[in-house]
């Protein structure tokens, strides 16, 4: 016997009524956490106290911190979305610096640095790179170590300012062999609501970054601690306008030429390699020049995580072909 119109009808609304309900008990779980995590998480990271020194850039803070005080001066540049990146490279900073001097500069907008609204460009960052720097009393030239995204600023800085660069070594960087895909507006939108809402706190620790952040792995318990609690307030507005204008730096930088004298060695993750194109890293070692030489690592895209022994070992042969070179001059 078919339903009557009627029975068909209120089933209906029963459906709908159980949908709005469902709705509605998720908004309230979403008010009452954006409350929760606003009144008690919102000011977590500013009772934590910076690991080096807070110099003044454009009439912002920017946080540098260094270990170490060999001759030969290597500056750490993170990647992108990295909250806090004195801690992330502390454990390869403690073991570079038992033979050189090792500065880690925290971009605007990460870690302990202030935010700001000046335009995330490549000549923007290398401006505030040297001057944090210059700031902080070290002079170049510096041995660049880069990781990610701030490969691309770094070929910028070497590009306009040849001199102060001894070498590069590249950790896993963007090539700048190709353009970089832009990225859509709405997923950062949403990662900061994910963040207001405390999401974010519930979903960091699934991140493949917390597998290696650990003191197994040689970081200190305070390390672990300040990471995470950053890593609930990464996304903001001075990354989100660097990640919109990531593409075009990446297509500035490709429209230059890079200085041949500038010694690079560039360490890639091999598990990363799996899903790039085969000539992805050729084609950005074929770009730097006759002066630049590709090594495969065995880890993931944050190599220092992975395999920090082989790394400096790697270090050590790479700034001592550039000694060997500059006596000879």
């Amino acid at each position: 016997m078919k339903e009557t119109d009627t029975q068909t009808k209120k089933k209906k609304g029963k459906v709908w009524r159980v949908i709005k309900i469902i709705l509605l008990v998720i908004v309230a779980i979403n008010v009452v956490s954006f409350g929760i995590n606003q009144i008690f998480f919102s000011h977590e990271t500013e009772i934590i106290e910076p690991y080096g020194e807070m110099v003044e850039v454009d009439g912002r803070k920017m946080h540098i911190y260094s270990m170490g005080d060999g001759e030969d001066t290597i500056v750490l540049l993170p990647g992108m979305g990295v909250a806090l990146p004195s801690a992330d490279f502390a454990p390869l900073m403690r073991k570079l610096s038992e033979k050189y001097t090792v500065v880690c500069v925290e971009y605007f907008g990460v870690g302990f640095s202030d935010g700001t609204d000046t335009p995330r460009t490549n000549e923007n960052y290398t401006r505030e790179i040297r001057a944090a720097l210059k700031k902080a009393g070290f002079q170049p030239p510096y041995v660049l170590m880069p990781h990610s995204a701030s490969g691309v600023y770094s070929e910028y800085y070497a590009t306009k300012y040849p001199e102060e660069v001894a070498g590069i070594v590249m950790l896993d960087t963007t090539s700048t062999a190709q353009e970089d895909p832009e990225v859509p507006g709405y997923v950062f939108a949403l990662s900061k609501i994910q963040q207001e809402i405390g999401l974010q706190r519930l979903t960091n620790p699934l991140s493949m970054r917390f597998d290696k952040i650990t003191e197994e792995n040689g970081y200190t318990e305070s390390e672990v601690h300040d990471y995470a609690a950053f890593m609930n307030h990464v996304y903001n507005d001075t990354l989100c306008n660097q990640t919109y204008a990531f593409s075009e730096s990446v297509r500035e930088v490709m429209g230059t030429d890079f200085p041949e004298e500038v010694p690079v060695l560039k360490l890639a993750a091999s598990e990363v390699l799996k899903y790039l194109n085969e000539d992805y890293q050729t084609k950005h070692i074929e770009r730097l020049g006759n002066n630049a030489e590709l090594k495969i690592m065995n880890g993931q895209h944050f190599i220092h995580h992975d395999c920090p022994e082989e790394m400096c070992k790697e270090v050590d042969r790479f700034i001592e072909k550039i000694n060997a070179k500059d006596s000879l001059r």
